[in-house]
């Protein structure tokens, strides 16, 4: 059975760090590319960021780019999304992704979802 599970999400000040871990478990991480998305209340779903299988290649949405990083480790089976110099319009529940196919990923097609980790970022 293949799960992702997300940790690291909490409650943080304007200007705080977070990382977001993302554990896989049922398949093989190495050859799988890895999204994080979010979504706010009210608001649509978004991608924040996404990575190749072997981190050739990677994507940042704009208003992240400056202040995220996103990263996988195939060894570890664990994707993470480093967070710095948040803001409130950051706070979302937070979802990692995966699939064989990059593209896919990338524009919310994955076909692995995990159950969401919320990050708070207060005034």
């Amino acid at each position: 059975q293949v799960k992702l599970v997300e940790s690291g999400g909490g409650l943080v000040q304007a200007g705080g760090s977070l990382r977001l871990s993302c554990a896989v478990s049922g398949l093989l991480f190495s050859d799988r590319a890895l999204g994080w998305f979010r979504q706010a209340p009210g608001k649509e779903r978004e991608v924040v960021a996404a990575i190749s299988d072997n981190s050739e290649v990677t994507y940042l949405a704009d208003s992240v780019k400056d202040r995220f990083t996103i990263s996988k480790d195939n060894t570890k089976r664990t994707g993470y999304l480093h967070m710095n110099s948040l803001k409130p319009e950051d706070t979302a529940v937070y979802y990692c992704t995966i699939d064989e196919v990059y593209t896919k990923v990338k524009v919310g097609g994955g076909r692995y979802w995990g159950q969401g980790t919320q990050v708070t970022v207060s005034s």
